[in-house]
């Protein structure tokens, strides 16, 4: 079954246009796949990037939108990622990169292109754990830039992931979200006041 890819927005896109058109920008991104890659870079896969803030005591995961990333594609290869933020004026560029989590990215897409039903991709963040996670969301109609993650809704720990959390193996939210939520959650040290 296939991913319903959510549509960017338009800004957010010529943003990263406007900087991969920019040899300065490209030169100071210090990407060296993207500084030495052959022919026309394009951007493709536009992932919203939503932060887990926190779990509220209903249990219910809360999140908000950070971002839109972009894979950066020269040839056959994804070279780096591009990523947009949200500025008083609309979305604009913020910064390339390269690294372990676009290679994992892509890995976990191609997994997810094999899975029976369709979802709608996006990028689940936990600052906390130092985590980023592909968040499948099941509702493929839904705008990408609301919601919170649904129970049912699978994560796919992307590499490197924290300790004890196998990276690339789906778990449901309902699954996955007491884990995170236990590991969020600071222990009171034995002998502190209550």
């Amino acid at each position: 079954m296939s991913l319903r890819v959510p549509q960017a927005p338009a800004p957010a896109l010529r943003s990263v246009l406007t900087a991969l058109s920019s040899p300065t920008a490209v030169r100071e991104a210090r990407t060296p796949a993207l500084l030495g890659a052959q022919g026309p870079a394009t951007p493709e896969l536009p992932l919203p990037v939503h932060v887990l803030d926190r779990v509220t005591a209903e249990g219910v995961p809360a999140t908000r939108l950070t971002g839109w990333r972009f894979h950066i594609r020269c040839a056959d290869l994804v070279v780096a990622a591009a990523e947009t933020m949200l500025t008083a004026d609309d979305w604009a560029f913020s910064h390339f990169f390269e690294g372990p989590y676009v290679a994992s990215t892509e890995r976990a897409l191609r997994q997810a292109e094999s899975l029976p039903q369709p979802y709608q991709p996006r990028l689940l963040s936990v600052p906390e754990l130092y985590m980023l996670t592909l968040w499948l969301h099941g509702d493929c109609a839904a705008h990408a830039a609301t919601g919170h993650p649904a129970a049912t809704d699978l994560l796919v720990p992307l590499a490197p992931a924290p300790p004890g959390i196998a990276a690339h193996l789906p778990h449901r939210v309902a699954e996955l979200l007491p884990v995170l939520t236990h590991r969020m959650t600071p222990t009171r040290l034995l002998g502190s006041p209550a």
